[in-house]
């Protein structure tokens, strides 16, 4: 019988229950997948505790998890993106709920075909993450080599494969880190710079760095603490990318302080909307799995768990033990 992680109210990680669940055979437009490997985001810590909330049908709960990858094992009326015996992979949000299982059924359209350069593990590993990164530095601003970025959480999943990217672009990358170590990780892929948010003024430190200009783009994927100190980073008329809530959302401000700060710029963007389109999608992927196929952006999938042991995981992802990607492997 499959099984599943399962959860049916929200709160710590200790409400997540692994247990045996039934497939059934893929409806019109589904796939009945295997999965190989599962991704750990931080996203689904978010599910899990109600930060983004989900219906919790009583005695049935919710599924846990939006990526994953694995092999089609039967597809349901009207599917034509995909065969039986094809590898892929998949990522999104509430169309894809229910990763963190051995096998499930999902509608076919968000799955996304696996070049044979890339293994499941790699995948399950980077498929949220890559595509963030990738319309992260394809889609969000118009970078020119010599730009600077700032880089929250660098030494995080999303944090390595920007870095590695935005080299290649030519860009100068300054991260933030928690510790010497995830210094020492963040600098092997890309940052020219780390500053210890634990004990540096982070803006300070970003504009000793930068002859007192500022950066041209700060990515962050922290939030409330560190809003004021990345609105303090940009350079004037510099972007402020909130990717993230890990410290807790942004408070309520007047946006009169955007102007007050050298005419700033804002934005909030979602995966979602940069792969809803099918095409913009393909070409994103393709991007990616070109880099990393090729050996340019390098995935590092530092913490490896059984799908058993979710809760565990999910209380490292919180205190921030983790570095590059996590994966259940199944």
């Amino acid at each position: 019988m499959a099984k599943a992680v399962r959860f049916y109210e929200t709160g710590a990680p200790e409400v997540l229950r692994y247990e045996d669940v039934e497939v059934g055979e893929p409806g019109p437009g589904e796939v009945r997948l295997r999965h190989v490997a599962v991704g750990l985001n931080y996203a689904d810590t978010y599910f899990r505790n109600g930060t983004y909330p989900i219906p919790l049908p009583s005695g049935v709960g919710a599924g846990m998890g939006v990526e994953a990858a694995g092999v089609v094992q039967a597809v349901g009326e009207g599917v034509s993106n995909v065969a039986v015996g094809d590898r892929v992979t998949y990522t999104g949000f509430l169309n894809t709920l229910g990763a963190y299982s051995t096998e499930r059924l999902i509608l076919a359209a968000p799955l996304i075909k696996l070049p044979d350069t890339i293994a499941f593990e790699t995948a399950a590993a980077m498929t949220m993450r890559g595509l963030t990164s990738a319309y992260l530095m394809r889609r969000i601003h118009d970078f020119k080599a010599g730009d600077s970025i700032l880089l929250h959480a660098a030494a995080g999943g999303v944090g390595l494969i920007v870095s590695q990217w935005a080299k290649l672009l030519g860009l100068t990358v300054i991260g933030t880190v928690s510790s010497e170590a995830k210094a020492e990780v963040a600098r092997a892929h890309g940052c020219d710079h780390c500053i210890n948010y634990s004990h540096e003024d982070v803006a300070k430190r970003v504009r000793e760095l930068t002859d007192g200009v500022g950066v041209n783009v700060v990515f962050d994927s922290v939030g409330k603490n560190t809003f004021m100190g990345s609105l303090d980073s940009l350079k004037r008329r510099g972007l402020l990318v909130c990717v993230g809530t890990a410290s807790g959302p942004i408070e309520g401000f007047n946006p009169q302080l955007l102007a007050m700060k050298g005419s700033l710029y804002m934005t909030r963007p979602a995966l979602a909307d940069y792969i809803a389109d099918p095409a913009e999608k393909a070409a994103l992927a393709g991007e990616l799995f070109d880099h990393v196929g090729s050996g340019r952006i390098k995935i590092e999938i530092n913490q490896h768990y059984a799908l058993q042991d979710a809760v565990q995981a999910h209380r490292d992802l919180e205190s921030r033990k983790t570095t590059g990607s996590s994966i259940f492997v199944i």
